[in-house]
């Protein structure tokens, strides 16, 4: 069986790439704990200054593995690593750039969300469909409402379409735009080139004072989204929505 995550480190630089690619990488418990796992160890290394996330094969991750989540007793668990995975890649003190190729949806998208730079590829689909699976996109909300003005959050989020590489540039959701995946590696070793030239503890505490002058704390508002992130997990919509999902038809959504 293979490593759900593949690291690498090259110089100051370690690099997490998602490596379930026959599942479009998507989160599962095992990755969700790979990724904190490993966070965790690039930031307690005093040489590591810069955390790369990617994806192996033709997609960046497509969310979480919802085949797994739908099993009895699994909302509570994978939810939890959820949280604990964007809480973590939010606050290490290393500066995090996400390298995006094919697509980011869903959790996906959340995991971009959460660094503080996002490249992606010219032919990138980004998409937020938690709404049309029964679900509340309430652990990604955290990071948009920091990041995007309140109308195009509440298109991306009300809607739950898919939308290419230039809307999301556009809109302030990721920062650079590249031809292909070529031009995407290129992209990556510029950005890091420049970030190195900073110095480690001004970086660190430039990071530090951003998040300090924001009015709550992502740690907070990642609390209040659990809440209504389980709240929907649970509920008999999500039991529908991801049903139809795997079965690959539409969901009968029923009123109350």
């Amino acid at each position: 069986m293979s490593t759900p995550l593949l690291v690498t480190v090259n110089g100051p630089v370690t690099t997490l790439t998602l490596n379930r690619p026959d599942k479009r990488n998507a989160l599962n418990v095992a990755l969700l704990k790979a990724l904190t796992a490993a966070i965790a160890a690039a930031g307690r290394d005093p040489a590591q200054r810069i955390l790369v996330l990617r994806g192996a094969g033709p997609v960046f991750c497509s969310g979480l593995d919802l085949a797994e989540a739908a099993q009895p007793g699994q909302a509570e668990i994978s939810a939890s690593h959820v949280r604990e995975t964007l809480h973590d890649l939010a606050q290490t003190r290393l500066i995090t750039i996400a390298a995006v190729q094919g697509a980011a949806i869903a959790g996906g998208a959340g995991l971009m969300s959460a660094c503080d730079f996002v490249v992606a590829a010219r032919d990138a689909k980004f998409g937020y469909p938690e709404v049309r699976r029964g679900l509340v996109p309430a652990l990604i909300m955290t990071f948009l409402r920091r990041q995007l003005r309140e109308r195009d959050a509440r298109e991306l989020l009300l809607l739950g379409k898919t939308f290419d590489a230039a809307h999301a540039h556009a809109i302030g959701l990721i920062n650079r735009v590249v031809a292909d995946l070529a031009a995407l590696d290129l992209e990556v070793t510029t950005l890091i080139s420049s970030l190195v030239q900073g110095a480690p503890e001004a970086l660190t505490g430039t990071k530090e004072l951003l998040a300090e002058l924001w009015p709550s704390p992502v740690a907070e508002d990642l609390g209040k989204a659990h809440a209504h992130h389980l709240t929907a997990r649970n509920s008999l919509e999500a039991r529908e929505g991801v049903a139809a999902f795997l079965e690959k038809r539409a969901p009968n959504w029923v009123p109350k």
